[in-house]
């Protein structure tokens, strides 16, 4: 009988297989093989993404539930069905992660690191702490009472609070009793962890609190001291058709955030019942649901990052620093390099960010015969010199305009000071298309050559931001080809102008006009193309795969014989190994030191390989409400790399994870010693070899040049 592929059992839920990737990532705190300062590093980002979950993913459904929206998901459940699942594997979670710390802090104090309490201190180092407290916490801290008489006081999102139970001194139990809440000044500058001079040991500031409340609180009994924390939606809820000014919007929603309703409480096990419910109900949450116990453990694991990054190499990961590209390192002008050797990929973090992106910008910001410099920016950062170049090049009078995404998630009051910075240089800022994130990653250069006007391109898969060009994996063209060139023209001018008339491209895939019937057809393609003799082959390599109809296409692949492999880093609707639907599919994610980031599309096509990369993953949010690029990799020896990293990573028996038929996932285990090594440690000495080959061949150029001089 026919299969029916719109049946809920045939897709995975988006929130649960986040969080099954979340799983994966805490699993390499517990791995072993990592070294002891990078697991506690792994479990500081195991706490950050579920923050930003229950900000984002805990919020929007809760949100659905509030307004009486019934909807199903693809795999058939409501929003609070969604809720419910994803609170018993946060809970389950949560657990492991005490439970690792635990292990952890016992390990690191075999290296005298030490998370100490006041039992642990001497006599001179208490005395340096209250000094210590006196002079930098002490001023910065503003004790609120509430009781019948005194409202309850305004939590902020993420922090750390002490819930003080006193009376005052002489009275009976009982009587007079009130409530003090104590907000940890950790946004003054102050570290969450104190180190003690001379050792690494650190205190927990609110330990340093709580030692301290007789000066806080003079005059009256502590009977009980706990600490709460708070997480808010992300969403303050207006919608983008509510005002004119897109700007005045965001720097409003941010304002509002602020305020925005609490999705989560977390509080000690310490804390009392009577306490518990008071909290729980006076940030309207309910008590069983969404107040979530940390036990007698640490709250706010996120801040281990401040002890997972002290200077002990011998437990961390070897350094690497990213390296210069051997295209770039000899020539003088890089338009020249380009136009004359081109195109060029650059695979971020083992290319250096610096000497490829930025310095593509820097010259274009300074090259005499560059005229205009068109740019999306989503995110970047304050040590990424792009903003910089952008305004060098306004300065030098050149026509710079800059696409500027003010929506980007938790970057939103960082988007608004470059856009402002911008604009106040003269460069030409635009806030997109109404409707819809600009998530692309483009940029173009038009200079003029010898031959006329020519256009320049940097098209990517990751962020104009030097930091996360450091810990994420990226990908990115430079190249001077001419209908790519035209193409990029056109999506600036529908970014600037929001016009909407009939736009053809010819070699970019843009989103949401063009991308997401580009890959669908293509599938179709390959399904078309199949045969026993010459059989198909679909690859994806992308964050997340939860577009309903892409995974409907890739199993109507499957079932004609097509091999699909897919390398998802977290979300991924797509079960393989379902018999009669997708026997012939894998589904891989990779997990480790780096973040995977990149895109790639891969379709066999009859044996005409297509490449593609880009800014765009399979969900419906890129493909239909997203300015995305997703461009073709046409260059013979840019492929072979594209191949390489496909093959890598499909091949990897250290980081790869094989998702099973019931949606959970299982760590692939090395069968030899050559096993043992990663595909980022692979990558890292592929590039270091290429590196050592091509300073070899410039030495033995510049040796043969020398020796002909002196003959």
């Amino acid at each position: 009988m026919p299969i029916e592929l719109d049946s809920h059992e045939f897709f995975l839920n988006r929130e649960l297989t986040w969080l099954s990737f979340n799983s994966r990532v805490l699993h390499e705190a517990a791995d072993e093989r990592n070294p002891l300062l990078e697991r506690l590093k792994f479990l500081a980002i195991v706490s950050s993404n579920l923050d930003e979950f229950f900000m984002k993913r805990i919020g929007s459904l809760k949100r659905k539930v509030a307004a009486g929206i019934q909807d199903k998901s693809a795999d058939g459940l409501t929003a609070q069905q969604q809720i419910d699942a994803c609170y018993n594997a946060i809970r389950e979670q949560e657990l492991r992660q005490r439970e690792l710390l635990k292990v952890l802090r016992e390990q690191l104090a075999i290296h005298n690191i030490k998370i100490v309490s006041y039992d642990d201190v001497t006599t001179d180092q208490g005395i340096w702490l209250r000094e210590y407290f006196y002079s930098e916490v002490f001023p910065l801290i503003t004790p609120q009472s509430f009781d019948p008489s005194h409202p309850f006081p305004f939590i902020s999102n993420y922090s750390l609070n002490l819930l003080v139970k006193v009376k005052k001194q002489g009275e009976s139990a009982g009587d007079s009793i009130a409530y003090t809440r104590i907000k940890m000044p950790l946004g003054e500058g102050l570290p969450r962890f104190v180190q003690i001079p001379d050792t690494y040991h650190f205190l927990p500031l609110e330990e340093l609190v709580k030692k301290h409340l007789y000066m806080l609180l003079p005059q009256v009994d502590v009977e009980h001291a706990a600490l709460f924390r708070v997480t808010r939606n992300i969403q303050a809820g207006r919608g983008s058709e509510e005002t004119d000014d897109l700007l005045a919007m965001i720097q409003s929603e941010l304002r509002d955030r602020h305020f925005a309703s609490i999705v989560r409480v977390q509080v000690q096990d310490e804390i009392d019942s009577t306490a518990r419910g008071m909290l729980a109900a006076e940030l309207g949450l309910d008590e069983q649901s969404d107040v979530f116990s940390t036990g007698s453990s640490l709250m706010a694991l996120r801040d281990l990052f401040e002890i997972a990054g002290i200077d002990r190499p011998e437990l961390q990961e070897k350094p690497f620093k990213p390296l210069d590209p051997p295209q770039f390192s000899q020539a003088t002008n890089i338009f020249h390099a380009i136009r004359n050797d081109g195109p060029f990929m650059v695979h971020h973090p083992y290319d250096s960010f610096k000497t490829s992106v930025e310095r593509f910008l820097k010259e274009a910001a300074h090259d005499p015969k560059v005229k205009a410099i068109k740019m999306t920016l989503y995110r970047t950062s304050s040590d990424t010199k792009v903003v910089d170049y952008l305004i060098q090049a306004a300065q030098n009078r050149k026509q710079v305009a800059v696409v500027v995404e003010l929506k980007a998630s938790f970057d939103e009051a960082a988007n608004i000071r470059w856009a402002t910075r911008l604009e106040e240089a003269g460069v030409h800022v635009t806030y997109g298309v109404i409707g819809l994130k600009t998530h692309s990653k483009i940029t173009l250069v038009v200079r003029k050559d010898y031959n006329g006007l020519q256009r320049y391109l940097h098209i990517g898969t990751g962020n104009y931001h030097a930091g996360t060009a450091r810990l994420y994996t990226d990908l990115g063209i430079l190249t001077n080809d001419k209908q790519m060139g035209i193409d990029a023209t056109e999506l600036f001018n529908y970014l600037t102008t929001g016009f909407t008339p009939d736009r053809f491209y010819r070699e970019l895939l843009p989103a949401p006009k063009v991308l997401k019937s580009a890959l669908l057809a293509r599938i179709e393609r390959e399904i078309k193309h199949h045969t026993t003799e010459s059989p198909g082959l679909i690859q994806f390599k992308v964050n997340a795969l939860e577009d309903a109809d892409i995974t409907k296409a890739l199993y109507r692949a499957c079932q004609v014989g097509v091999q699909v492999n897919l390398i998802v880093r977290d979300s991924c609707r797509f079960l393989p190994g379902i018999p009669g639907v997708s026997e012939n599919a894998t589904v891989i994610s990779i997990v480790g030191r780096f973040l995977e980031h990149a895109r790639i599309y891969y379709f066999k096509n009859n044996g005409d390989e297509e490449y593609l990369i880009g800014s765009a993953d399979a969900m419906q949010r890129n493909l239909e409400s997203r300015v995305e690029v997703v461009a073709p990799v046409k260059a013979p020896k840019l492929r072979e790399e594209l191949r390489f990293i496909l093959d890598t990573q499909l091949n990897d028996y250290r980081q790869a994870w094989d998702m099973r038929v019931d949606g959970t996932y299982v760590q692939r285990q090395p069968r030899n010693k050559d096993e043992e090594i990663g595909c980022h440690q692979r990558m890292i000495d592929r590039y270091t070899e290429r590196n050592k080959k091509a300073k070899r061949f410039q030495t033995g150029k510049t040796l043969k040049k020398v020796g002909s001089v002196k003959e």
